[in-house]
């Protein structure tokens, strides 16, 4: 294992340990001319930005880069965003590096993204489920209107809700590009973020000689990654990214560029047919499209990633540091290095008046991923009535009255009618009581409406429907109260020069 590998289990302390230092001077090397160009031409369109532009030429003259990712999400879309901005910036000025968000707007998985959480609310505006076109060839619709005013009903009337919304309206308005959007607001919460978009038509010439040997050599390369797979299996692990045999990792876009992509795969005589659809290709075929008709896969990504750009280092969620396990014998194969693969921070916001709450009942923040009956039984007053009041006065005294006339009656042999209608008798109270006392704990449960309503609010800010906070709601959710570049600051703070290692921390 390499030392720059050895980082993907998910930990880097010292971000100055002499091992670290060697990976970055390994990755230092000056942006290709045209995509420095590129860069240059996509940045003319965000909010000018004199930290950027240093950050631009220093790539230029051979800076390492630290790189994170993400799909365009609406409003940003969940928290994690946040956190992996601001953990690639944290840890390019940890290691003197770049660092560079790359906007995966080759994925066209819509649905995933068009919506953003809020607590007790998800804001959407209208996704085809079966949408198969780049998100980087995708509008906003007018929707997106009515879906800010709902969330400025959210959000309320304070200045930071209002400084905010407003943020979010420059940007996200009808016809705007997804990814335009997306990239305006996040680089005017990180100043000096360079952002990327694979998809700009100026970059498939780069990406051109990836997606031919990705296609040439697709069962050599597939092989490897199978053979990795089951490396990592004897070794207990799972592989989190399925490898189809003898299938090219690009997608190929048939109808043109701006169309849908399909996956494709092996269909005999050394051609491909189209995943889910009737058309075949043979290699020659494939040769003669257009550079911009192909797309990475996730276990392309990386490789068209660190060939774009210097990587020193990438800052991934748990699943991606996870999937960087099995990429080594696709690194090998187009003569690239593995970066650092760095977890990602991760963040629990709790605020003052959830904390105040927090403490009346007696509770704390990880509590609230249990369901809700199970909240609510705990925080419970001793007095409440429950099942106990059954199990004590209607219960106890049948079963003593049933017994003393099953005594009565004289010892029976199994199966006899009268032994039979006893037990019968004694399972079905048994069973109509137990039902009884469950509908009297549910209803003790929920007959404090004050406490129900509290138990609510801390599980839609800290766990909505028992997920991560950070994976349902997004940035609007907290930046109403206190601003958004004051919590972007908050978590840079947080997050510090390391170490990185990926563990939940709680915000305040």
């Amino acid at each position: 294992m390499t030392e720059a590998t050895s980082f993907a289990s998910g930990r880097l302390g010292d971000p100055h340990a002499p091992e670290v230092v060697r990976t970055v001077e390994r990755a230092q090397r000056p942006l290709a001319p045209e995509v420095h160009r590129a860069l240059v031409a996509q940045h003319a369109a965000l909010a000018p930005s004199p930290a950027r532009e240093a950050h631009l030429a220093a790539l230029a003259s051979g800076a390492a880069a630290v790189v994170t990712g993400q799909q365009v999400g609406l409003f940003l879309g969940p928290l994690y965003t946040l956190y992996k901005a601001a953990s690639a910036v944290a840890l390019a000025r940890a290691i003197g590096a770049v660092p560079v968000f790359w906007l995966q707007t080759e994925d066209h998985d819509l649905a995933e993204i068009a919506w953003c959480g809020v607590p007790g609310a998800r804001l959407a505006v209208p996704a085809d489920a079966g949408n198969r076109v780049s998100i980087a060839h995708l509008a906003l619709p007018g929707e997106i209107e009515a879906c800010l005013d709902e969330l400025a009903a959210h959000l309320g009337d304070g200045g930071d809700a209002a400084a905010h919304l407003a943020r979010l309206r420059r940007h996200y308005c009808t016809g705007a590009p997804w990814a335009r959007a997306f990239a305006g607001v996040l680089a005017e919460l990180f100043d000096g973020l360079v952002v990327i978009d694979p998809r700009d038509p100026a970059l498939a010439a780069c990406a051109a000689p990836i997606h031919a040997r990705a296609v040439d050599d697709a069962e050599r390369l597939a092989a490897a990654l199978l053979a990795r797979r089951d490396e990592l299996e004897r070794l207990g692990r799972a592989a989190p990214v399925h490898v189809r045999a003898g299938a090219p990792l690009s997608f190929v876009h048939p109808d043109g560029p701006e169309g849908p992509r399909a996956r494709l795969e092996p269909c005999g005589g050394g051609a491909f047919a189209e995943v889910g659809g009737t058309r075949r290709f043979d290699r020659a075929a494939l040769r003669k499209l257009d550079p911009r008709q192909f797309s990475t896969s996730a276990l392309l990504r990386p490789i068209l990633q660190d060939t774009l750009l210097p990587t020193a280092a990438y800052v991934g969620g748990p699943a991606e540091v996870a999937y960087f396990a099995q990429l080594a014998p696709l690194y090998a194969a187009f003569d690239l290095a593995m970066p650092l693969v760095v977890p990602r921070a991760r963040f629990r916001i709790v605020d003052a008046r959830t904390r105040a709450i927090l403490a009346r009942l007696d509770l704390a923040a990880h509590d609230l991923a249990a369901d809700e009956p199970a909240l609510l039984a705990r925080v419970r007053r001793p007095d409440a009535p429950g099942a106990g009041v059954v199990e004590r006065d209607l219960l106890a005294p049948f079963l003593a009255a049933h017994a003393q006339l099953a005594a009565s009656l004289g010892a029976r042999p199994a199966g006899d009618p009268v032994e039979r209608a006893l037990r019968r008798t004694r399972l079905s109270v048994e069973r109509a009581l137990g039902k009884l006392g469950g509908a009297i704990d549910r209803d003790a449960l929920y007959r404090d409406a004050e406490t129900v309503a509290a138990v609510r609010r801390l599980r839609e800010r800290l766990a909505p429907d028992g997920a991560p906070q950070e994976r349902v709601l997004g940035l609007p959710a907290f930046a109403a109260r206190g601003g958004d570049r004051a919590l972007v600051e908050r978590v840079l703070a947080a997050i510090g020069s390391g170490p990185f290692t990926g563990d939940l921390q709680e915000l305040a």
